[in-house]
C-alpha cells in the first residue's frame, strides 16, 4: 500500500464521529425461559439426539449397569478412562466386583501421550466426566485437565460422556456467571453437541472425520 493511500484511510478513520463506550445505550438481556430440571433434561436430550447423539437418562445408582449394556451392544473391547477422575474410582471398583470376562479391558490414561499414543490411537472408546450441559443449545461442556486430557474425548471413535442432570444449565451465560469464569477462566473448555462432523464443498455431511464417529451421553438423574 502506498503512503498516500494509507494516509487517506487513517484520515477517514479519524474523521468518524465515535461515541464513548460508557455513554452507549444499554442493551437489554435476551429473554430466557427458566426450565425446571425435567425440562432441562428433555430439551438437552431432544437437541442432542437431533445431532445423532445417543442419550440415556438413567438414575445415578444404575448408570454403570446401563454402561455395561452399551459396551456389550457396541462390542467395545477396550475402554480408555482417567483413573483419578470423578468417575474413575467408580469404574475401577465395579470392574473389580464383576466377572472380567464379560467386560472390556479398562485402559488408564495416566501417562504422557508419548508413552500412550499406541493405546490412545487404537482404542475402541473413551469415557469422560463432564463439566455440565447447556439446555438452550443441546451441548456438553468438557473441561480437560491432567485427570482427563482432551485426547481422551477427541481421539477414540466412540466417546461416552457422563453428565449429572443437576449440572445442566439453561444457557451458556448462566454457566459463566454461576461458575465465576470471569474470575478464573478455564484453560481448555470446549462444547460438544454431537459426533464429529464436517461437510465438503458439495455439502455432503460426513461423521467422524476429525474426531469420534459416535457420542453416547449418560445423564445421571
Amino acid at each position: 500500500m502506498s503512503k498516500p493511500a494509507r494516509e487517506r484511510i487513517f484520515a477517514r478513520l479519524q474523521a468518524v464521529d465515535t461515541q464513548p463506550l460508557e455513554s452507549s445505550p444499554g442493551v437489554a438481556d435476551l429473554p430466557v425461559k427458566k426450565l425446571n430440571p425435567a425440562e432441562k433434561v428433555a430439551k438437552l436430550t431432544s437437541l442432542m439426539e437431533a445431532m445423532r447423539t445417543e442419550v440415556h437418562p438413567v438414575s445415578e445408582p444404575e448408570w454403570l449397569d446401563r454402561l455395561f449394556e452399551i459396551l456389550k451392544r457396541k462390542n467395545i473391547n477396550r475402554l480408555l478412562f482417567g483413573p483419578q477422575s470423578s468417575i474413575g474410582g467408580a469404574l475401577l471398583d465395579r470392574w473389580k466386583q464383576t466377572d472380567n470376562d464379560d467386560l472390556p479391558e479398562l485402559v488408564p490414561y495416566d501417562s504422557d501421550i508419548e508413552d500412550l499414543k499406541d493405546e490412545v490411537f487404537t482404542i475402541d472408546a473413551g469415557i469422560t466426566s463432564t463439566y455440565g450441559g447447556i439446555a438452550e443449545t443441546g451441548a456438553l461442556i468438557l473441561w480437560s485437565s491432567e485427570l482427563e486430557p482432551r485426547l481422551l474425548s477427541l481421539v477414540p471413535p466412540i466417546h461416552i460422556a457422563v453428565l449429572k442432570a443437576n449440572k445442566i444449565y439453561d444457557t451458556f451465560l448462566e454457566v459463566i456467571q454461576k461458575n465465576k469464569w470471569a474470575d478464573q477462566m478455564p484453560t481448555n473448555a470446549f462444547l460438544i453437541s454431537g459426533p464429529s462432523k464436517t461437510a465438503d464443498i458439495e455439502l455432503t455431511l460426513a461423521f467422524g472425520v476429525h474426531g469420534p464417529k459416535e457420542l453416547i451421553v449418560l445423564i445421571l438423574e
